[in-house]
């Protein structure tokens, strides 16, 4: 028993932990949990505890059912919003085959597999999400319009406005957790939120990501408040993005920085942020898995529709930020496009395989955009070499079907179910008569 395991032990008896929560996702981001006794968590260390996996979306086929959930160690935490009494922490788990092989379709080894292949090139990646949600009030009825907890905009401050309270819990609830948050404030939206959280190795980044949206909507409940992360709730207001920000070290140097390049941006960056832009679109059906992703990637609102990068340009697809004169070795890609819905895991993977992709083949970084995009015209825009992002999760999957990257990189069960399991969404709602349609034909026709 390594010193982590031996850790958890010591910690179960000493707090008095009753329940341990061993947590993973499905392949489309759902968070499952089991609770183990603190009695079966050695057996849970050596082991792993059996369950049905047919019975999780994209993990495998019911003649496979059989599959292990083996808890890390590392990931072990309090949940702090069950109380004193009755302790109840969590893991998170890597999934296993029955012969102790790690699963090919579990999200969690996906992303495992992407940073290795990092690894064996040298790097570390680290990531720095900006996750953005919605707070509504409660509905009685599902078909109730919603209501936002507040009409305020971009950095308002609300005297005792419910999101304040709300903001401050949620942070309070993650800091107790080891999860550090760098920066929070209201959004665009009316009860629109944004909370940074401080950068990290991606799988914690991923691992944390899970938490913060367990947090948020426990918070919520105590609050009595919804909470969504929705890619596009509200027609009229702006969507909810998680833009993330990728950079690659070589031990303690920053493999982005180079104080001679354009932005302090070496060759390795440029190439990081070309392969980003050359896949951009065959990966985008696992960065904007939702049919409602691309009413916020083509509403406005500063959401990415364009492949293009720019200093500082908040219409690209990929920023590189301005930093302070001092901290040049916080150079940095940010991308833009990527939902606060998605599946963490899945889609840093794809987004680093496509930036690795990059700097394998010398991908060249075309010119930057500096021009607001939305605002040019679509000759301006061809004439720049400029292409649109996929305008619907049809358009999304029929290019990722024909991607060898993501292909490879998700691997074939998780490719496979992904690819049918989207078919299947775009189908459903292509097939719905909506209110949009009823109150604009029904009357005249």
């Amino acid at each position: 028993m390594d010193r982590q395991q031996e850790y958890v032990l010591r910690a179960i008896e000493e707090r008095d932990i009753r329940f341990i929560r061993l947590w993973f996702t499905d392949v489309l981001g759902v968070l499952k949990s089991v609770a183990i006794a603190p009695a079966e968590i050695e057996a849970a260390f050596s082991e792993g505890i059996g369950f049905d996996g047919s019975s999780i979306e994209g993990l495998t086929r019911v003649y496979e059912a059989d599959m292990l959930a083996k808890p890390d160690p590392a990931t072990f935490q309090l949940l702090p919003w069950r109380g004193e009494e009755n302790g109840v922490a969590r893991m998170f788990c890597d999934i296993l085959t029955p012969d102790g092989e790690p699963a090919r379709s579990d999200p969690r080894n996906v992303l495992k597999r992407t940073l290795e292949r990092a690894k064996d090139a040298g790097f570390t990646c680290y990531t720095h999400p900006e996750i953005e949600f919605y707070l509504f009030e409660q509905q009685r009825n599902p078909d109730d319009p919603l209501v936002p907890i507040d009409t305020a905009g971009y950095f308002d401050h609300v005297a005792r406005g419910t999101a304040h309270d709300f903001r401050r819990d949620t942070i309070t609830l993650l800091e107790s957790m080891g999860i550090s948050v760098e920066y929070s404030h209201h959004e665009a939206g009316p009860g629109q939120n944004e909370i940074d959280l401080r950068y990290a190795d991606a799988l914690s980044t991923a691992d944390n990501v899970m938490t913060f949206r367990t947090v948020v909507k426990e918070v919520a409940l105590q609050q009595g408040i919804m909470a969504t992360f929705m890619p596009k709730p509200l027609i009229e207001a702006p969507g909810s993005g998680m833009h993330t920000h990728f950079s690659l070290f070589e031990g303690d140097h920053n493999a982005f920085y180079d104080p001679a390049g354009q932005y302090q941006l070496s060759s390795t960056g440029r190439s990081f942020i070309a392969g980003l832009l050359h896949h951009a679109a065959e990966i985008t059906a696992v960065t904007n898995q939702y049919v409602n992703s691309y009413k916020r990637l083509w509403g406005g609102g500063e959401a990415p529709s364009y492949v293009c990068w720019g200093h500082n340009n908040r219409s690209a697809l990929v920023r590189v930020p301005r930093h302070k004169p001092d901290k040049g070795p916080s150079t940095r890609a940010e991308y833009r496009a990527l939902d606060s819905a998605a599946n963490p895991y899945l889609a840093f993977a794809v987004l680093i395989s496509a930036g690795l992709k990059g700097i394998e083949e010398g991908y060249d970084l075309p010119d930057g955009a500096e021009d607001n995009v939305w605002a040019l015209s679509d000759s301006e825009r061809k004439a720049m070499g400029i292409k649109p992002l996929p305008g619907s999760l049809e358009q999304a999957v029929e290019v990722m079907e024909s991607s060898e990257l993501v292909a490879e990189t998700l691997g074939e069960d998780v490719f496979e179910f992904f690819v049918r399991n989207k078919i299947q969404e775009w189908t459903a709602y292509r097939s719905q008569v909506t209110p949009f349609e009823l109150r604009s034909l029904l009357p005249g026709i």
